[in-house]
């Protein structure tokens, strides 16, 4: 289905972008009201958030809000088992840093251009990475060298992150689709709400902020084994600085019939001024002492060792139409 124009909609609005950003969430639903049936849902919790998008019906979900709720919504249709079958549409509303995600996935950025794309865009299959914990990644897995604290997982993966409390279990990483699991200040093991604005607002400020500083961290190497469809690009005995990996490259040419399907571009960045290397693969394990990474917008970790393989296709997402 391409244009959506009076169709049902289910929007979902972000509690953040509306209390960040109030007039762009105006002019969103304002241009998608006009133009199809939509059904507006302002959640406060994410009880209420997977409750609004579980009983949708046959309304397709759109999310106002920043990268977080784009991952929230395509993180609860995957526990639905949905994930494959429902079109995602996105009008991002946040500060540059927090809409990173949507913008690099080809999403606009401007509101009244995103808003029409929801109605009149097409939808293109997305590939995507899943964990061996069941954790996805839309854009991008970074990881950072760890021995450096979390300074240096925040000069590597970005100032948005915040200061967490001690790591617990590695699914946090999914459980950070619906909130950020660190103790407020002077609660420990507390939970903090995920739509607390005073949270997010301090993390938007660091964001901001930081990059005016102009000063870089000094990132420690890490040892890590690191194959791709089982080739090993490094072992423990070789310091890397980073590895990204992110889904959607294509295979490369000469690869033969048998090489169909969408695979992952993987980049290891060494220590020093040695040249990365880069590889196509399906399937990529990093393993090594304790080490954090950034699936999307949420840091995970730490782990010893964790899968990421490629699923093409596995959901689909409103983009504007090429040319």
């Amino acid at each position: 289905m391409d244009s959506v124009r009076g169709h049902p909609l289910l929007v979902v609005i972000d509690p953040v972008a509306r209390s960040t950003d109030g007039e762009s969430v105006r002019i969103a639903k304002d241009v998608l009201c006009a133009g199809a049936g939509a059904k507006i849902c302002l959640p406060e919790g994410p009880e209420e958030f997977a409750r609004a998008l579980a009983r949708r019906g046959q309304r397709r979900p759109v999310v106002i809000g920043d990268d977080r709720a784009l991952l929230r919504v395509v993180s609860l249709l995957d526990k639905q088992r949905q994930l494959t079958d429902v079109p995602v549409s996105m009008v991002p509303v946040g500060a540059p840093a927090t809409v990173a995600l949507s913008r690099a996935l080809g999403v606009p950025t401007d509101t009244v251009t995103a808003a029409r794309t929801v109605l009149d865009g097409g939808e293109r299959s997305m590939d995507l990475l899943r964990d061996d914990s069941d954790g996805i990644v839309l854009g991008a897995l970074r990881i950072p060298c760890a021995a450096g604290g979390h300074d240096a997982v925040r000069h590597l993966l970005g100032p948005q992150v915040p200061r967490p409390a001690a790591p617990r279990d590695p699914v946090e990483v999914r459980a950070a689709t619906e909130g950020w699991g660190g103790a407020a200040a002077g609660e420990a093991g507390a939970p903090r709400p995920w739509w607390r604005p005073a949270a997010r607002t301090a993390r938007t400020a660091l964001a901001l902020l930081a990059p005016a500083a102009g000063r870089r961290a000094r990132v420690p190497a890490q040892r890590l084994r690191i194959e791709a469809d089982g080739v090993l690009l490094a072992d423990l005995d070789r310091p890397v600085r980073g590895v990204s990996v992110v889904p959607g490259a294509r295979p490369a040419a000469g690869a033969g019939a048998g090489a169909g399907g969408e695979l992952a571009e993987v980049v290891v960045h060494w220590a020093g001024e040695a040249r990365p290397v880069r590889a196509r693969a399906r399937a990529v394990t990093v393993s090594g002492a304790d080490f954090h990474y950034r699936a999307d917008a949420v840091v995970g970790g730490p782990v010893r060792t964790r899968t990421w393989t490629v699923q093409a296709g596995a959901w689909r997402l409103q983009l504007p139409h090429s040319g």
